[in-house]
């Protein structure tokens, strides 16, 4: 695992902090072995929200079975990639926040049910994943945080860990002999990609809880997500 990251710890509502250990976000955790078994069955992970599609959970595996885990496989539907290739050159925050409004658009069912299970504490800790952790993964996280109240600009610079991780991930992958499909864009999260999509979802829903509500999250579950989520 190349981008595997505690989501706590970030100021929101009422200066109240982001509980620690209740909610990570990944790449994808098929890979784990050895030490990093043992790490990770530390954590006591409750949860695996798996956002794969489900070709690529066939490709690659799920996560492990450890004792008391739960894995969910969540496929918010959307685009694929070399259906809207990245062209080299151009604005990368902005190619990377028109995909992320494509599948806040085509996607609603499987965001609210991403956001639902994290939202109910029963299930926590949590880990919520994709191939990278940088994408998918960014969204859901950055829709949680907002409703917590996080900064669009904390949101932002947590999304940008992911380009760290993303070098990481390239170079164990063209290592391991694999290929990078045409289309695809580089592993690099621009922190302007996520301001721009926080921002123009704010315009045309009013706001990231009606957005939310729109997708089918309740406010009940938001409510919940507040109250299980900070501190």
């Amino acid at each position: 695992m190349f981008n595997f990251r505690d989501v706590g710890g970030h100021t929101g509502h009422d200066g109240r902090t982001v509980r620690r250990r209740r909610l990570y976000r990944s790449d994808s955790p098929h890979r784990i072995e050895g030490a990093d078994r043992d790490a990770f069955a530390a954590l006591g992970v409750r949860t695996v929200i798996d956002l794969r599609r489900p070709y690529e959970v066939e490709r690659d595996g799920r996560v492990p079975h450890f004792d008391g885990l739960t894995w969910r496989n969540i496929h918010p539907e959307h685009a694929e990639w070399h259906e809207r290739p990245y062209q080299p050159g151009t604005d990368l925050a902005r190619y990377l926040a028109d995909r992320y409004a494509d599948l806040a658009q085509t996607g609603t069912a499987g965001l609210a049910e991403a956001v639902g299970l994290i939202a109910d504490s029963v299930n926590a800790p949590v880990v919520v994943h994709c191939v990278a952790g940088k994408d998918r993964t960014g969204i859901v996280c950055g829709l949680t945080l907002a409703v917590l109240g996080v900064s669009d600009e904390h949101i932002a610079a947590d999304y940008a860990l992911s380009t760290e991780a993303g070098e990481r991930f390239m170079a164990w992958f063209t290592a391991s002999g694999h290929q990078v499909r045409p289309g695809l864009p580089p592993l690099t999260c621009p922190e302007q990609a996520m301001l721009l999509f926080l921002a123009e979802l704010r315009e045309g829903h009013g706001s990231i809880e009606d957005y939310l509500r729109h997708a089918g999250v309740t406010d009940d579950q938001l409510t919940a997500l507040r109250e299980h989520l900070l501190d």
